[in-house]
C-alpha cells in the first residue's frame, strides 16, 4: 500500500484557508478515485482504495497542523507500507512558492512548515517525499501566520480550479511512477490556460 497525507487544520474555521491546501489536494484525489474519506482512523479521516494502479490510503489528520506527525506515525505503524521513503507522500502548503506552483522532493528539511517538521521528527528521518503546493507570500503588512489562516480570495480561487487538479495529477504520477518522474513532469509554474475561441 501507498499512503498520501494532506496537511491542514480541522474544523469549519479553517476550511478553505491557505494552510489547508494539502487537505484540498488529497480531497480532489479521493474524489477522482472514488475513495470516501469517512473512516475515523489515525487521528484523522482516512479512506482506502485504488488509484494509478496501486492500493492506496488517503489520510487527512485532524490533529492540529503542528502535531501532524502523530497521525502519520500511527498510520505507518498499522498499514502495510514497506518503504516510507518510497511509498509515503506528504502534501502541504508552501509560503515560498507562488500560488499554484508545485515542488516535489524525495527528502529534505521542513523548510519552516510546522506540520512537516513534526512528521520528520516523529519518523526520525528527512527521507520523506513531499509535494509542496504554493500559496504565495503575504503582502508586506500581513503576518505570515495570519496569511496562511486566511481563505483564498475570489481571484485566487479561479486559479485553484486548475492548480488543485494539477497537484492531484502530480500525486497520481508519484503513485504510479515514483518521485523522479513526477518531479520531471510537475515541478515548475502552473501552465498558462489556453482559451479556445468558440466555433463560428
Amino acid at each position: 500500500m501507498k499512503l498520501v497525507v494532506g496537511l491542514g487544520n480541522p474544523g469549519e474555521r479553517y476550511r478553505g484557508t491557505r494552510h489547508n491546501a494539502g487537505f484540498r489536494v488529497v480531497a480532489c484525489l479521493a474524489e477522482r478515485a472514488r475513495i470516501a474519506l469517512d473512516q475515523p482512523r489515525f487521528s484523522g479521516r482516512f479512506g482506502e482504495g485504488r488509484a494509478a494502479g496501486e492500493a492506496i490510503g488517503l489520510l487527512l489528520p485532524e490533529t492540529w497542523m503542528n502535531r501532524s506527525g502523530e497521525a502519520v506515525a500511527q498510520a505507518l505503524d498499522e498499514l502495510e507500507i514497506d518503504e516510507p521513503e518510497r511509498d509515503l507522500l506528504i502534501v502541504l502548503d508552501d509560503l515560498d512558492l507562488p500560488l499554484g506552483r508545485l515542488r516535489l522532493r524525495p527528502e529534505g528539511s521542513d523548510g519552516g512548515q510546522r506540520g512537516l517538521r513534526d512528521i520528520l521528527r516523529q519518523l526520525g528521518s528527512e527521507s520523506v517525499p513531499r509535494l509542496r503546493f504554493g500559496v504565495g507570500r503575504p503582502p508586506a503588512n500581513v503576518d505570515p501566520v495570519d496569511w496562511v489562516l486566511q481563505p483564498f480570495d475570489e481571484e485566487e480561487e479561479m486559479l485553484l480550479q486548475d492548480a488543485v487538479p494539477r497537484a492531484a495529477d502530480a500525486a497520481s504520477c508519484f503513485l504510479a511512477e515514483g518521485v523522479a518522474p513526477a518531479m520531471d513532469r510537475f515541478n515548475g509554474p502552473l501552465p498558462e490556460r489556453v482559451e479556445v475561441p468558440p466555433e463560428k
